[in-house]
């Protein structure tokens, strides 16, 4: 039986207007919260969301014995003066480890501080098969060793001493770059690190852990050296906006034909994201003294064809390409466009089955495969239609969230808890662009 305050009721079909300001990088906030980990002394983050995955991490790490404590709105201090290795056995700490993807990364700040790790596999959105091979061949690099118990279900890892290493990831993985990161700030002598993942989070966790006293060349590109050090220091960081949630935003102004001003974006901080929804027609006005996106009214927008008129693919790419939690976005934004698109996932083999929800509420869409669906757009020539349906992951239930909001009739989401997990209150915060939506 559903939880009632899991279920979003929406009446679509009506425009919005007027200003909303992104989140807390819910990416940024969980690499980070992991990292205060690596210092016995207090860090204060500012702009932290207010979201189901960032309270599930705290709880882990008030597990650990980590002190933690709201300070101000979206503001906490984390102090990991001690750290309970023992609380790793106990049943409350792996229940919690399971529920999000983001515990992978405390793995190694708790081997800086314990010397020993013992975790399950962690939880997150089920998208498909999400291999923790690259983290354990790097970790595995600079002299720590891994298993796997299966009896116990949980992976074990044992160092007496990091030491720094030449490691090439065989993917530019988020969160295994997070972990190598963080394990080579304290592996004695000079860590190279190729092939890794430079999002604008990732620069973010190096450039905390450098004001903390790491020493860390190359950031902001895939190729970091990083000194190792004995210790770290306290100290004050603000996370950037949610640029995956900005990117909802310009979905959901194109969708609805409204007039949308997202305040606050970090423009240097987004790369090609405005680019990539510009592909498909949509007029994005940026305004950088003010740090502002505006999306105009647009009854039509057609997606850009290449230059020979074949038809287009967006597919995600390692930044500055487009995010992987981007792409359920851009399809659901293409169902009224005018023209056609393929939409290719590379990472995810079952990101794109929520389109089946879509197809139902009449949008053109073919799923040629588990990583690629093809949007027939409608350019406006019919309406979607509300229907009942579940949120998936957090990604997809935030594209269907947004199909609803802009189909005729009413629509039903159930399992509203995964948007939760990464959108601060944002049933409320769309209410005041003029949503119609009630959380039953």
């Amino acid at each position: 039986m559903n939880n009632p305050t899991d279920i979003f009721k929406i009446q679509g079909g009506k425009p919005l207007h007027g200003k909303i300001q992104p989140q807390g990088a819910k990416n940024e906030a969980l690499q980070v919260i992991c990292a205060t980990l690596l210092t016995d002394q207090p860090v204060i983050i500012k702009n932290v969301p207010d979201i189901l995955d960032v309270h599930y991490l705290i709880e882990l790490i008030t597990l650990l014995g980590v002190s933690t404590k709201k300070i101000a709105k979206n503001t906490y201090q984390f102090h990991a003066k001690n750290i309970d290795s023992m609380a790793m056995n106990t049943p409350d700490f792996i229940q919690k480890f399971k529920k999000i993807r983001g515990s992978v990364m405390l793995i190694a700040p708790l081997l800086v501080r314990c010397r020993q790790v013992i975790v399950p596999p962690p939880g997150g959105d089920k998208i498909g098969r999400r291999s923790l091979h690259v983290h354990f061949e790097g970790l595995q690099t600079l002299g720590i060793i891994c298993t796997y118990h299966s009896n116990l279900g949980c992976y074990v890892l044992k160092t007496s001493i990091l030491k720094g290493s030449d490691i090439l990831l065989e993917e530019a993985s988020v969160t295994g770059t997070a972990n190598m990161i963080m394990a080579a700030v304290f592996s004695k002598g000079t860590t190279t690190l190729y092939h890794a993942a430079c999002e604008p989070y990732i620069q973010q966790l190096c450039k905390m852990l450098v004001q903390m006293g790491a020493k860390i060349e190359g950031i902001g590109s895939n190729f970091l050296k990083i000194n190792g050090v004995q210790a770290l220091e306290g100290t004050i960081h603000t996370l950037l906006p949610d640029m995956i949630e900005i990117g909802s935003f310009i979905g959901l102004a194109a969708m609805t034909m409204s007039a949308i001003t997202i305040q606050k974006v970090a423009i240097p901080q987004l790369g090609l994201l405005p680019r990539i929804f510009e592909k498909l027609g949509i007029i994005i006005q940026c305004n950088v003294e003010e740090d502002s996106l505006s999306i105009p009214v647009q009854k039509n927008y057609a997606i850009i064809k290449n230059i020979d008129q074949s038809i287009l693919t967006i597919a995600d790419a390692i930044w500055p390409g487009c995010s992987p939690d981007l792409l359920s976005i851009l399809l659901v934004t293409a169902i009224q466009a005018t023209g056609t698109v393929l939409i290719h996932q590379k990472m995810f083999e079952s990101r794109l089955f929520f389109v089946d929800k879509l197809i139902d509420m009449g949008a053109k869409i073919i799923l040629c495969d588990p990583h690629r669906a093809t949007v027939i757009g409608l350019g406006r020539q019919s309406m979607l239609r509300g229907i009942a349906m579940s949120s998936p992951d957090i990604r997809a239930g935030v594209a269907l969230l947004i199909a609803a909001l802009s189909a005729q009739g009413e629509s039903i989401i159930h399992n509203v808890h995964q948007i939760d997990r990464g959108y601060e209150a944002l049933d409320i915060r769309l209410k005041t662009l003029g949503a119609c939506i009630e959380r039953v």
